[in-house]
Formats: structure tokens, sequence, C-alpha cells
């Protein structure tokens, strides 16, 4: 499968005579639970380019001589731009897909056209990673203290920080933490980062909505015994997933959060301080993989 980014061109020379459209589109469906079944579907088209790369075409009625292509294997080479706005990622679940493909189809007046399809992958949409909303450091703190009818014990604080909330797929982040555990039993640090699939269908006034959360990743830090302090620095690899996709498609949208937190017996301590993560399709400059952290 092909992988494209805005801007490029798509070039290709297939065993066909007439090229179909380039077709983007987006499809949404919801289905509610058996008792209450009810279908609700929805689809956006971005792309719809057409083009005949040999013979004529069809309805225009020109008086043109179209030569017999003789028995065997002939390549008709093709070319489309891709435009260069935003463009949702190729993306695919149960509830809704993004799909990009190319279908080429043989116009014979004697039996149905034969077909093919050809699927390949938008990488998008284009973040400018260099925006200085992305670049600033954030940092996020919480602290708990356990309570047994009037004693109070004594507290665990959390604390972390991040040197910049875009990131791209296999880029480590480097999340610094300060755990400080005052309390009677041992607290271990666990970090997830989740995924959130936000899904849009315009029926009626409210219109009909569906989440989805997907874990990404999940880390769990060495145990902290209580009396004790501990700084950490965890470097989590992102693994390939969509990149961040908000007010691009009309049906779906896709966001990132990082979740900080200490489980505790019947108490959790977590940041809720920590904005949004941005995945974006290329790198900060000057960024690597693997980055020494340093706390000083």
């Amino acid at each position: 499968m092909a992988v494209i980014r805005f801007g490029d061109h798509f070039n290709r020379s297939p065993p066909s005579l007439t090229m179909g459209p380039l077709l983007s589109e987006a499809s949404r469906k919801n289905c509610p639970p058996v008792g209450n079944q009810k279908l609700v579907k929805d689809d956006q088209v971005y792309i719809d380019e057409r083009a005949v790369i040999w013979g004529e075409r069809a309805g225009e009625g020109l008086d043109v001589t179209v030569p017999v292509l003789v028995r065997g294997q002939h390549q008709f080479p093709f070319r489309f731009n891709i435009p260069e706005t935003n463009l949702p990622c190729s993306f695919e679940s149960r509830a809704c897909y993004i799909r990009y493909f190319v279908k080429a189809t043989i116009d014979i007046p004697y039996a149905s056209p034969p077909q093919g399809i050809k699927y390949f992958t938008i990488v998008g949409p284009h973040i400018d990673c260099m925006d200085e909303q992305y670049l600033k450091p954030v940092s996020g703190q919480d602290k708990k203290v356990k309570c047994c009818l009037c004693c109070a014990k004594g507290p665990v604080t959390l604390s972390c920080s991040l040197d910049r909330t875009a990131f791209c797929c296999g880029e480590t982040l480097k999340l610094k933490s300060i755990i400080d555990n005052q309390g009677e039993e041992p607290v271990k640090l666990k970090v997830r980062l989740l995924q959130y699939c936000e899904f849009f269908v315009e029926r009626g006034v409210l219109g009909v909505t569906k989440e989805v959360q997907h874990l990404v990743l999940e880390y769990k830090g060495e145990t902290v015994v209580p009396n004790e302090r501990q700084d950490t620095c965890a470097n989590l690899r992102i693994p390939t997933v969509p990149t961040t996709m908000m007010g691009v498609c009309r049906l779906a949208q896709i966001y990132y959060t990082l979740v900080v937190s200490i489980p505790r017996s019947r108490t959790m301590i977590r940041i809720h301080a920590l904005p949004y993560l941005t995945l974006m399709t290329s790198r900060v400059a000057g960024s690597t993989t693997c980055d020494v952290c340093s706390f000083e």
C-alpha cells in the first residue's frame, strides 16, 4: 500500500483503459444494542477526480476513431495531484473508516465493465511542530492525605512535567516525575497514554455521537516504600498510531491524553493538569528518538 503526504503526486501505470475517480471518503455508522436496533450512516467525500487515460470520454459525441487494442497486457500512465489542504489521515475502526483509493474501469459496451481498486494511505493532517503552543513545557501536581476518622496520615505527593506537548510516532516521550511517599504503604507510578475517538452523525437536532477509548501504551514504575522520595524519568516510546485529528473531518476526531497516577488501596492520585498530547507527522527539529533525561 502506498503512503502519500499532502502536495505529493500520485503516479502509477496500471494495465487498464479508463481511469476512474481518485476518491477519498469517510464513512460513519452506528449500531445501538439489540432491542432498539437502528443503523445510522453518513459519509463525506474529500477528493473526486476523474480522467480518461485511453480512448474517448463517454457522452462527448466526438467523431474520433479509437484504435483497436490488441490482445495482451497494456500500461497507461496517469497522474493525480494530492491537494495541499489538510486531509484526514487514513483510519479504520468498527464504527468509522477513512479510505483513499484509485479505481480503474474498462468501459466496454457488450459486458459489465471490469474494475480494479487500489487503496493508498494518507499521512496527516499537517501540524506545525514549531508552533509555540506545542513547545512550552507543562507540569502538574497532586497530593492525597489518607484520613481515618479524625486522624490524618502522611500525605503522598506526585508531580510530573513534560518539556513539550507535541510528539511524533516512534519518538520517545520523556516524563519526569517526583513521588514523595509519606504514607504507610508502598506506592507505584502508573502512566497511560489513551486514544479517544469521537464519531458524529447529523441526525435530528442533536445528532448521534459515539466515543471509543483505546489504550496506546502503559508504563509502571518501581515501588516507592513509605518515607521515601523518588525522582523518575520515564522514556516512553510512542507506537505507530493515527495522528491527532481535530476539526478536519466532520464525522470523526481523534485526540490523545496522558494520565499519570498512583493507584492506592481506596483512593488514586491522578494528575489532571497535563493537557492533551498532540501527535504530529514530523518531528521537532533537533529531537531524537531517545534523549538523556536530567533533573538538574
